[in-house]
C-alpha cells in the first residue's frame, strides 16, 4: 500500500534512513535493511522479501505505519487533549515547563520535551499537546495522565479529551443495596 506524500512535503531517501520535512517540521526514521523505499509519482512505496523472513512478515507493517505517521505529522501535525478534573485542580504553562496543582502539598512540575507544544485553555483545565511526531505527542499525553490518572470513585484526576471514566458505586451505595436485601449478609446484634 503505497504512502501518499502531500505537497510542501520533501522526502530524503537513504539506504537505512528516510527523512521528511514539511512545515510543521522534520523527523526521520530507521528502516530495517530487508526493507527498501522508493519515491515514484508521488508516492512512497516501501517492499520487503517477505517470504524470506517471519521477521520481515511481522515488521512490514509496522514500519509502513510509522513512515505514514512521519509523513502525515510533517504535513499536518499530530495533536491530544487532556481534561484536568476535580476541585482546585489547574495547569499552568510557562515555555517548556507546565506547573500543575492536583491535590498534593506542592505542585507539580513537568518538563515538556522538546518538539512538543503545549496549551492551556484559559479555565486552566484543559490541555492541548501538539508536534509533529506522533509517538512523541502520544508519549507525553501518557506521562502526564500517569501523574494523577483519574480515580473511579469521584472521577477526579487527569484524562484524555473525550475518555469515558467508568465510576463505582462506594461504600454507602453498598450498604444501601445490602439493607434492601432484608437484612440478608448484615451485622449481628
Amino acid at each position: 500500500m503505497p504512502i501518499a506524500v502531500p505537497s510542501g512535503v520533501e522526502l530524503r531517501l537513504q539506504p537505512a534512513l528516510i527523512s521528511a520535512k514539511g512545515p510543521k517540521g522534520a523527523l526521520e526514521e530507521r528502516l530495517p535493511s530487508f526493507i527498501q523505499a522508493a519515491l515514484k509519482d508521488g508516492q512512497l512505496l516501501l517492499t520487503a522479501d517477505l517470504a524470506a523472513s517471519r521477521k520481515a512478515k511481522a515488521l512490514y507493517g509496522t514500519v509502513r505505519a510509522r513512515l505514514n505517521n512521519m509523513v502525515q505529522g510533517v504535513a499536518r501535525g499530530f495533536s491530544k487533549g487532556l481534561e484536568i478534573v476535580g476541585l482546585g485542580y489547574r495547569a499552568e504553562v510557562a515555555g517548556q515547563k507546565l506547573t500543575l496543582s492536583l491535590g498534593h502539598s506542592h505542585p507539580v512540575v513537568f518538563e515538556v520535551p522538546a518538539g512538543v507544544a503545549v496549551a492551556v485553555d484559559a479555565k486552566k483545565t484543559l490541555i492541548t499537546l501538539s508536534g509533529a511526531s506522533k509517538e512523541l505527542v502520544g508519549q507525553t499525553a501518557a506521562k502526564l495522565r500517569a501523574l494523577k490518572k483519574p480515580e473511579p470513585y469521584k472521577g477526579t484526576g487527569i484524562r484524555y479529551q473525550g475518555e469515558h471514566v467508568r465510576k463505582k458505586a462506594g461504600k454507602a451505595a453498598a450498604g444501601a443495596a445490602g439493607a434492601a436485601g432484608g437484612g440478608a449478609g448484615g451485622a449481628k446484634k
